[in-house]
């Protein structure tokens, strides 16, 4: 599919095109049942209630009760959010969504008591049940929650703050709603004067048109959308950041930044060596944009000519079925188990909803639960090399999830968000190797090393650049500083100015940017893009250097679900990321293809 002045609707689309939930729900009456049969089981918490202490045996069976539980909460909420992103403006879908979500708040609150009443058992007591036989399986999940004690309040506390968590997603909401149903992109003239209407989807394709005239007025039209909408932005943006230091300050963290990183025991350090060994790697980045503003024979360089090939004779294209086979040649180093498993799914599983139709979910993402498959949202161009990549990022992430399923239980198979970029980055990696050691010629290969410093300059330098801003702003509301239109842009055009250097015109709306990222409402998330692209170049490159060895140790890695803490996953896989190391050799990899970029352009 190509960008097209109205996009298709689903029903044009073969079912092939579309994911199947039918393994979810085969009905939506089914659906219905299994959403009774939730409701029915919730009076089960009251009657745990108060018995957490008694016995490891009472322990145990409250932890089942909510296991199962959860479990089937799961498989609830993944149909409704499923079929809600198919089609925002779905009225039918909306609501089941909306139903999922009360549901969901319901039962947190009803089983708030949980923590709180563990953590009030004698530790004395509560070490005695960690060596019982009973709680053998449980053992690793309660010292996880014997984790937050200091955190943890009373039980009418955690009741009140679990009965808020519905509010608290209005923000959020809010943004998801206007971004993607009620805002209204524009259009724009494109080359043979056909008029093309900006959506989310087709807009870095815009951005890589050849024609600078287009991708001028596009990047203009795009952010005028913005800029005709951001104090709404801002007060959603600012009304995020609030809640969650409502939440942090209730709870006694430091910060928000220490409560986000406290969840997967990840060391601050972690944190500020990014952003510090960033700052330290700014050179290579300026060298590339000069280079491409010389190569563009530009005297000016503007984002929107940051995208665009720097070779004018290649158009890509290629359909989503011949991204999946060459994505499976690519990944041929990961073993025959692997990619067949993966083609399969993509192919004939359907595990994928291809392409952009009115009202669906912008991006893509991979989603589902222990009892479906790894489902994946696409909006697949057949003319933009990014919907290969995305698709293979989404890939990674939908067969970490495949195999962490396969190989723990429920209650452990979940892995967390710091590990979880770490498959979707490898897979580009391999991705990049493959093509470029197909036989290509100069023109290629400048087109392709030029996509893979900017997916580099994207991942690694972009989602720095967002860390730190997240950062600076969640400090501001810490000092009560007002946050604004006005105070949320001149924060993020600072940050601008340094990561672009000299060489790149500012646009006057380009600091409108931070308020169109999604991440930015799911506090101290995006950071965890850069540290998994520094951990994913290092792994593939012991995969590719030794071998078998290195194979199983990866595997095992994606096998591991939620068994540990994901710093220690990592180092089992082969990786220290307390360390700076792994981001300083990203670094350097970057500094070493903008040298074979440059090399190409040396007459």
């Amino acid at each position: 599919m190509v960008a097209t002045t109205e996009p298709l609707t689903r029903e044009t689309f073969p079912a092939e095109a579309l994911w199947d939930l039918s393994g979810l729900f085969p009905a939506d009456d089914r659906w219905n049942a299994e959403f009774a049969e939730l409701e029915s089981m919730l009076p089960g918490y009251e009657k745990l209630r108060g018995t957490l202490g008694r016995s490891a045996g009472n322990l145990q069976a409250c932890l089942e009760f909510d296991m199962n539980l959860m479990r089937k909460l799961d498989k609830v909420y993944t149909y409704a959010h499923l079929r809600t992103d198919e089609d925002k403006t779905r009225t039918a879908d909306q609501e089941r969504y909306d139903r999922a979500m009360r549901l969901v708040t319901r039962i947190s609150q009803a089983r708030s008591f949980m923590d709180s009443e563990i953590m009030s058992i004698p530790r004395e007591t509560m070490g005695a049940f960690l060596d019982a036989e009973e709680l053998k399986f449980y053992r690793l999940h309660l010292e996880r929650i014997l984790r937050h004690r200091e955190h943890t309040l009373s039980e009418k506390e955690e009741s009140i703050l679990a009965a808020s968590s519905e509010i608290a997603r209005a923000a959020r909401n809010g943004f998801d709603m206007l971004d993607n149903a009620d805002l209204k992109l524009g259009t724009v003239q494109g080359t043979g004067g056909e008029e093309i209407r900006i959506t989310h989807g087709n807009f870095q394709s815009l951005m890589q048109n050849y024609d600078r005239r287009v991708r001028k007025e596009a990047f203009e039209t795009f952010y005028s959308a913005y800029r005709d909408h951001r104090f709404t932005y801002a007060s959603l943006l600012a009304s995020s950041i609030r809640k969650d230091l409502f939440y942090s300050r209730t709870r006694n963290y430091p910060s928000v930044r220490e409560q986000g990183l406290f969840e997967e025991n990840i060391p601050v350090e972690v944190y500020d060596n990014l952003i510090r060994t960033v700052h330290d790697n700014l050179d290579p980045l300026y060298r590339y944009f000069a280079l491409r503003k010389k190569i563009l024979n530009l005297d000016e360089l503007h984002v929107y000519d940051c995208a665009v090939p720097l070779v004018k004779d290649i158009r890509w294209n290629m359909t989503y079925e011949e991204s999946v086979g060459k994505i499976s040649q690519a990944l041929q180093p990961l073993g025959k188990e692997y990619v067949s498993t993966l083609e399969q799914g993509l192919l004939q599983g359907r595990w994928v909803d291809r392409y952009e139709t009115p009202g669906k979910r912008s991006g893509a993402y991979s989603s589902g639960c222990y009892d479906s498959n790894p489902f994946i949202l696409m909006n697949y161009l057949d003319d933009n090399i990014n919907s290969l990549y995305t698709l293979g990022h989404e890939a990674g992430h939908s067969m970490h999830s495949y195999y962490s399923r396969k190989n723990q239980p429920y209650l452990y198979a979940g892995y967390t968000i710091f590990v979880a970029e770490v498959a979707s980055t490898f897979n580009e990696a391999l991705i990049t190797r493959h093509l470029l050691q197909e036989k290509i010629g100069r023109e290629m290969k400048i087109y392709l090393l030029s996509r893979e410093i900017d997916n580099f300059r994207g991942t690694l330098y972009r989602q720095t650049m967002f860390a730190e801003f997240e950062h600076l702003v969640y400090a501001m509301a810490e000092r009560d500083e007002p946050l604004t239109v006005d105070s949320f842009q001149e924060v993020y055009g600072k940050l601008l100015s340094l990561y672009f250097g000299k060489d790149l015109i500012l646009d006057k709306d380009l600091p409108l940017e931070c308020f169109r990222i999604p991440h930015f409402y799911f506090s101290f998330y995006v950071y965890k893009y850069a540290t998994g692209i520094s951990a994913a170049y290092a792994l593939a490159d012991r995969v590719l250097e030794d071998g078998k060895p290195a194979l199983e140790a990866y595997l095992g890695f994606l096998r591991s679900g939620g068994s540990k803490y994901p710093i220690d996953l990592l180092k089992d896989a082969g990786v220290d990321m307390t360390s700076p190391e792994p981001i300083r050799t990203a670094l350097n990899k970057f500094s070493d293809l903008v040298g074979q970029l440059e090399a190409l352009f040396v007459h």
